[in-house]
């Protein structure tokens, strides 16, 4: 029997399309993320290289699987973080419990710097934006189109923590229209 890391590369080079899942909250990396508030390892794209031993080259498509929201487990800056009967609206709408646990994990609106940072150092070919149902409970969403530092906008993941843990949101708030998400029956 070949070695996982032998079996995976043979099938990138053997068939058109593999596919590979790694949970992409950058802010968790190790290398990358809010250290020391991160996982051991690296949910990257880079771990396909160093973690399965596939070569560069044979990366067509990154798809991006994103949440509609942020969520976030333990410690560590969460600059859109909700607080209160608003984020456990959301927790409970879409289910933010840890699977084995069962531990509350912390909610807050969508954070568009983060989203360019993990697309940044992932280069992203598209993004499939998942779990707006869950926003259908709210009549106003958020959205965290920028950070503010000292007052200036700054579109970039500081990489000083206690700047992180500081920074303002600067929000574009949006309708929640529920029939856009009415199932149709054909």
């Amino acid at each position: 029997m070949k070695a996982p890391t032998q079996q995976v590369s043979q099938a990138a080079f053997s068939v058109s399309a593999v596919y590979l899942f790694s949970f992409c909250f950058l802010v968790l990396d190790l290398d990358f993320g809010t250290y020391p508030y991160v996982t051991s390892s690296n949910p990257s794209i880079g771990s396909t290289f160093t973690g399965l031993g596939v070569p560069p080259f044979r990366i067509g498509i990154v798809m991006a699987i994103v949440k509609a929201y942020c969520t976030r487990v333990g410690e560590g800056p969460f600059p859109t973080e909700l607080v209160g009967e608003l984020e456990a609206r959301l927790r409970n709408a879409g289910v933010e419990f840890g699977t084995t646990t069962g531990r509350a994990r912390r909610c807050g609106w969508i954070d568009i710097p983060q989203l360019k940072y993990a697309n940044m150092i992932n280069g992203f070919t598209f993004i499939n934006l998942t779990k707006l149902d869950v926003l259908t409970g709210f009549e106003i969403i958020k959205i965290g189109i920028h950070y503010l530092v000292d007052g200036k906008i700054d579109d970039t993941v500081p990489a000083d923590l206690n700047i992180y843990a500081n920074v303002t949101v600067a929000y574009e708030e949006m309708p929640m229209d529920r029939r856009y998400f009415q199932l149709q029956t054909l």
